[in-house]
């Protein structure tokens, strides 16, 4: 897809503005940019604005999502394939590389790619050649600008042996942090009234593509069309463990679902209503998402199927985040998986399928390093 115009980071705080003048200065080059933050708090947004503002700008800005397609098919996502090369290979296909022709290809959540996957695009990075899948030959790939994402420690991974160090000096020629929502408090109205707007215009007109509107968003009518500066301040204090994504799905559910036309604070979530409204220890505001999970499950006593299992199938977070309350999850019960279960308040029949989901989505972790 081609840019539609300058793209905006909402917010006035000294964080965000560091960062809109570091996207401004790197705008000017082709360098590699590596984007790294917390799951949801704008990393796609923010290499967006890279890309409004390059001269890149009138050519295709091309996403992929490294997390949410299986090494079997990103390859073929990546680099295209040949009529007939695999089963359903139907016809020749171009690849994301192909199709970011002069332009930017971002590659999200770059530290959930397998191995495999990692050598074939430092491959590329290193000779500029690309080969479909079911190709005997190599071709010379167009003229593209990398960026990728992550919402994990690559150094981590790469101490652990599951990223490449070639490959993450290769992409870390520039390195843009996203700062967390909860760092940034002041920036939060703003990105109120942004998605209220946003989504009562779409509301209004019935379709999402009008002025003011959400695109591709379809939205019954709604009478919401204001949020009480009490309503307000208790969102500004909530400490929003799924950052700005969080918060647009939080106004979007209101503006559903709103029976008056004013929010109040008895309107909102009870997650974000309940906490007593005034400043936060420092040490809150350096909660992870899998702090903010482990913390469902073993103070309010939330399972991990109905806490943390939607939440991953809807892709609103991700397989680091996982592996992370895991890990928290095994520190507490010292490597054992039993107890593990019922510490996440499952069955002792949902053992297996614990297990199962675990190695499935590679989120297992060796149980031995927790019980010396």
């Amino acid at each position: 897809m081609r840019q539609t115009g300058h793209i905006d980071l909402i917010g006035t705080s000294p964080a965000l503005l560091e960062l809109k003048a570091e996207v401004e200065r790197v705008a000017k080059s082709d360098a590699k940019v590596l984007i790294t933050g917390e799951s949801g708090v704008g990393k796609e947004i923010v290499a967006r604005a890279i890309g409004s503002a390059s001269l890149r700008a009138t050519a295709p800005f091309v996403p992929v999502n490294c997390a949410g397609i299986p090494e079997t098919l990103l390859e073929s996502e990546l680099f295209g394939h040949l009529k007939g090369s695999f089963t359903g290979a139907y016809r020749d296909k171009p690849g994301k590389l192909e199709m970011a022709s002069n332009g930017t290809i971002f590659l999200d959540e770059i530290g959930e790619m397998t191995l495999r996957m990692q050598g074939l695009l430092l491959r590329f990075l290193e000779t500029g050649e690309i080969q479909k899948v079911g190709a005997e030959r190599v071709a010379m790939a167009p003229n593209v600008r990398v960026l990728a994402a992550t919402n994990r420690s690559l150094r981590e991974l790469i101490v652990q042996g599951q990223f490449r160090e070639d490959l993450f000096y290769r992409i870390n020629v520039i390195h843009l942090v996203v700062p967390p929502l909860r760092e940034r408090r002041e920036d939060i109205p703003l990105l109120i009234e942004h998605f209220l707007s946003n989504f009562t215009g779409a509301a209004a007109n019935g379709n999402g593509n009008g002025n003011g509107g959400v695109p591709g968003k379809v939205l019954p009518p709604t009478i919401v069309k204001a949020i009480s500066p009490e309503a307000i301040v208790a969102l500004t204090e909530y400490s929003w463990p799924g950052n700005v994504r969080q918060l647009e799905n939080v106004i979007e559910r209101l503006v559903v679902t709103g029976r008056r036309d004013t929010i109040h604070v008895d309107d909102l979530p009870i997650e974000i209503r309940t906490p007593v409204v005034g400043l936060r220890p420092r040490r809150e505001r350096r909660r992870t998402v899998a702090d903010d999970l482990f913390k469902k499950l073993t103070d309010e006593r939330e399972s991990f199927w109905t806490a943390v299992y939607p939440l991953y199938m809807n892709r609103e977070i991700t397989r680091g985040n996982v592996r992370d309350l895991v890990h928290k999850g095994l520190e507490e019960s010292r490597g054992n998986y039993k107890i593990l279960l019922r510490l996440f308040n499952m069955d002792t029949r949902d053992y297996k399928r614990f297990l199962n989901f675990l190695r499935k989505h590679d989120c297992q972790l060796p149980f031995k390093e927790y019980r010396k």
